[in-house]
């Protein structure tokens, strides 16, 4: 029987990093001959045909074939993959502090607890763990994981070579300042940070300015709307939540944007960090978790996060054509030593290992798992379509 390898997540998204990354993985399987297909609990409606239910993995399973776990958050699908007897390669996309969703998404809060404590318990089920960067690799390492290697992520840039549609954009292209960032409406990327220094650089600065926010806020209102709030309390103007957005979009946003402006505080990578240097817009970041590795030398780092002084640094770029272009030139080497990275002989290299080292015993398994997942199931339904009956239960104890 030929070896499969076959990939597992909890969700495939459109156009986000892992998605893209796992899509790349499965090229390169399938160029090297492997039969390889990604077994998923959602993808997005634009990716479904892509993919198999993870409930089928169960029927694809052998010893002797290879699981790529995506691991970012605690799923059903992640622990299906657990009891199933395949070798395993877990590669680590970090998962966010759960403080950050505090009175924002309690969901999310014990999805992120869960799914750190979770994450320990594959210590002894697989056979290698990698991180999608150095950062995610000294976490792994730092939880006891023995065996670690990073495969890098090397974005690719054909959704952003397409023709930019500036339907919307196009009422920003009218000579003002556009300062730019690119992420989900979410708590550890620091939005507020973002907005309080893009109100310095309009009020002390360039009054011709406005501040682009593109990126989903699904699932995460509360924040949005705290956002607004705190807009309307700073007396702030001209900053726009643009929403999620399609490729073409994307495009056009970086095309207008003078200066991407990143203020997070928890990156295991932070692809649209190299999406601005594909696109020829400096970049100045907060340096914190993996944004300096990401950045490699380039762009500009700050570790002040007053408002003023981060302020200043957006006029010095925006207004010093000079520094503007030895910014960019920083950014084309730095992107130029992530593209040379063999993407494919690294993963490649790291099947090749997998398969030479003695497998690693099995740790138990429940002999009930599969009906405790079925019973999971049928909660899960409950609390679908009849949650009077769900909140009736009584509490776990």
């Amino acid at each position: 029987m030929a070896i499969a390898i076959h990939q597992v997540l909890a969700t495939l998204g459109y156009g986000d990093a892992i998605g893209n990354e796992v899509l790349g993985i499965q090229q390169v399987l399938r160029g090297a001959g492997y039969d390889s297909e990604i077994f998923v609990q959602t993808a997005d409606p634009r990716l479904e045909h892509l993919t198999l239910d993870y409930r089928d993995l169960a029927d694809a399973s052998h010893p002797d074939n290879i699981l790529v776990h995506h691991f970012s958050i605690g799923s059903r699908a992640s622990r299906v993959a657990y009891a199933l007897p395949d070798r395993m390669a877990l590669v680590y996309h970090n998962i966010t502090p759960p403080e950050y969703f505090v009175d924002i998404h309690k969901e999310l809060v014990q999805l992120c607890f869960r799914g750190r404590r979770e994450l320990a318990l594959y210590r002894e089920r697989c056979d290698l763990a990698l991180g999608d960067s150095e950062y995610n690799r000294q976490e792994l390492e730092a939880l006891g994981f023995s065996a670690t290697g990073v495969l890098p992520v090397v974005p690719g840039f054909g959704h952003l070579s397409g023709p930019a549609n500036y339907m919307q954009a196009g009422q920003y292209h009218d000579g003002w300042v556009n300062v730019l960032f690119v992420g989900r409406v979410i708590p550890n990327k620091k939005f507020e940070d973002v907005i309080r220094s893009f109100q310095a650089y309009k009020k002390w600065f360039n009054p011709r300015s406005r501040l682009l926010l593109v990126g989903a806020h699904s699932g995460f209102e509360r924040y949005l709307t705290l956002l607004h709030q705190f807009i309307a309390d700073c007396g702030v103007s001209d900053v726009h939540f643009v929403g999620h957005v399609s490729n073409e979009e994307l495009t056009a946003y970086y095309e207008l944007a003078d200066v991407f402006l990143c203020a997070s505080e928890h990156e295991g990578f932070c692809v649209p960090i190299i999406e601005a240097f594909h696109m020829g817009v400096p970049v100045l970041a907060y340096a914190a978790t993996a944004v300096p590795a990401t950045m490699d030398g380039a762009g500009v780092l700050y570790t002040d996060k007053d408002p003023l002084a981060v302020a200043a640094l957006i006029n010095a770029v925006v207004d010093d054509l000079d520094l503007q272009a030895r910014i960019i030139e920083g950014q084309d080497a730095a992107l130029d030593r992530l593209e040379a990275r063999d993407f494919e002989g690294t993963l490649l290299a790291f099947v090749d290992q997998l398969l030479a080292t003695p497998r690693r015993p099995h740790p138990p398994v429940a002999f009930d798992f599969w009906d405790q997942g079925q019973l999971a199931e049928e909660l899960e339904a409950i609390k679908a379509y009849r949650p009077s009956a769900f909140l009736a239960l009584p509490a776990a104890p």
